[in-house]
């Protein structure tokens, strides 16, 4: 472990003796309330915030001294968390002691239910630097649990609280009664805090505390101390997604991935895995365990080798970008052809647009434009145009159903040059579906990648066409006529909806362009005849 600088060791010690100090003070308080002893926490406001001040500055030079290693930053970040919470209990304290101070009848207070519970919060709070100085999980793991003593002292206090409420006429002492105890409340998730800081430091990344069991669950050794993490990849959804290693491993690759995040998701994910490994074996990775805690649960995936797609197309030679085009064309055409079935699918793209344009028009405001007239020339708002272009979709359902990923972005699609091999990860969406929802998602992620210079650009171009032509050619020889209307409808849903992970303002408002673009050339196709659209790719995916 990084020893830490001796400005934030030495501020650390001196501020969890002065929390100490305080934390006495307030037990002396509920053993005989007396207006003196609440006056000795109450003054000494500035003390606590001083220490976390001299704590938290030393961090920041520390890491912004010349190369601090990642071991090094990782136990700066997470002191000056154990600081800042300190600095937070301190506070719950003064506050807890100005609500109790004004409760007149010290009687309905309750006092003597809180001297046993303060005294625990003490005892965690004088392992802190031991386990800190220790790596030491287990006394982390006890610090975390004391905020189950603290839940359980304010729900039994709400409870008498709220009943002497309907029997007594003395409400505001008791409203005040309880506005104190909930100060008490909160220290216990200052105290998780503080166990998730030095948890994360043993670690080497940032985990929450109902993630650190997730992880020790989903281990068969339970041995979570002497393994590394290393973040990957976070998604939209609240998932993480991180390379496990052993600390006296190689660091040039992972023993496995561990991936958790909310319950529902991650069991999707999990099913999505088997239903693959059963349909085209090889094609996801490989599920080593599985464990739900709680709201939350966790996977441990076997480590694929290899690339994403976004990173070979960003940073591989044009012959290997060739290569895992190629790859990918085969998979997809032999997933294609191995799962389809007869059963027409509804994509309904625009229904799905519709529901994600208020996340658009949150991130970018201007994008909700009303009817406007240019040079007498009528344009209707962009919302109309979807849902005009919703009520021609209905009609158009695809003939057949195929098995898609459901989130077909470049980075959930890795590519191992060395057996010429696709692989999918992320697959909590899979499921039988029209392929345009794959296609459409798959050019539009190559598009919203915000490097501008000509070469990548060229590369984009280059992808999104390749992937096209090869769809298109499916769907001739699957007797889908209707294909390229489908997916003009949902590359017009994919660029859209994609602005609102945008915030470059003239990347996003080509992409609504783009968007505009299609669903006019949609609507201006007569009924009956969008078979006969035909849409120029290279354009559209072209700066």
């Amino acid at each position: 472990m990084a020893k830490l600088p001796r400005a934030v060791g030495e501020n650390l010690h001196f501020l969890c003796a002065e929390l100490d100090g305080q934390l006495s003070n307030l037990e002396a308080y509920f053993e005989a309330p007396d207006p003196t002893t609440a006056q000795k926490v109450i003054q000494r406001a500035g003390y606590s915030y001083n220490l976390w001040s001299r704590v938290q500055s030393a961090a920041l030079r520390g890491l912004s001294s010349k190369k601090p290693t990642r071991e090094t930053q990782v136990q700066l970040h997470n002191a000056a968390l154990v600081a800042r919470n300190l600095d937070l209990i301190a506070r719950m304290a003064r506050r807890s002691l100005e609500h109790a101070e004004d409760v007149d009848r010290k009687a309905l207070l309750r006092p003597e239910a809180y001297p046993k519970v303060i005294k625990r919060v003490r005892k965690r709070i004088k392992a802190i630097l031991p386990a800190m100085e220790a790596r030491d999980s287990d006394t982390a793991v006890k610090i975390g649990h004391a905020k189950a003593d603290l839940d359980t002292l304010y729900d039994q206090l709400f409870r008498t609280y709220t009943q002497d409420m309907r029997k007594s006429k003395h409400t505001e002492d008791l409203a005040k009664s309880l506005l104190a105890a909930n100060e008490v409340h909160r220290m216990g998730d200052a105290l998780q805090g503080i166990s998730e800081a030095i948890l994360s430091a043993s670690i080497g990344q940032s985990v929450h505390f109902d993630r650190y069991f997730s992880l020790r669950n989903v281990l068969a050794t339970g041995a979570a101390d002497d393994l590394e993490l290393e973040p990957l990849a976070e998604t939209r959804s609240g998932s993480t997604i991180s390379g496990l290693r052993s600390k006296d491993g190689p660091s040039d690759g992972f023993d496995a991935v561990f991936k958790d995040g909310e319950a529902g998701k991650v069991r999707e994910e999990r099913a999505g895995v088997k239903r693959w490994d059963s349909i085209y074996p090889g094609l996801a990775p490989k599920i080593l365990s599985y464990q739900r805690n709680g709201d939350s649960a966790a996977l441990l995936i076997e480590y694929l080798h290899g690339q994403t797609f976004e990173q070979v197309l960003l940073g591989e030679s044009d012959a290997m970008l060739a290569q895992a085009e190629t790859a990918l064309a085969k998979t997809l055409r032999d997933v294609w052809k191995r799962t389809r079935t007869d059963e027409p699918a509804d994509m309904a793209s625009m229904k799905q647009l519709l529901k994600r344009l208020p996340d658009v028009y949150r991130v970018h405001p201007d994008f909700d434009a009303v009817h406007s007239r240019i040079n007498g020339l009528e344009l209707c708002g962009f919302e109309t145009l979807v849902q005009r272009a919703a009520a021609r979709e209905k009609a158009l359902i695809a003939p057949f159903s195929v098995h898609i990923h459901g989130d077909f972005n470049l980075d959930n699609v890795i590519f191992d040059a060395s057996e010429s091999k696709i692989h999918f990860i992320d697959l909590h969406r899979s499921r039988f579906m029209d392929y345009v929802q794959d296609v459409s998602v798959f050019m539009v992620s190559n598009y919203r990648l915000q490097v501008h210079d000509a070469e990548t650009r060229r590369r984009v171009v280059q992808v999104a066409s390749g992937v096209h032509a090869m769809a298109l050619k499916f769907a001739r020889a699957q007797g889908d006529k209707s294909f390229e209307y489908r997916l003009a409808l949902g590359l017009a849903r994919s660029f859209a909806s994609s602005t609102r992970f945008v915030f470059d303002k003239s990347h996003a408002r080509r992409m609504m362009v783009r968007a505009r673009f299609l669903l006019e050339a949609a609507l201006t196709c007569p009924p009956g005849k969008e078979n006969r659209l035909k849409l120029p790719i290279k354009e559209l995916f072209r700066d």
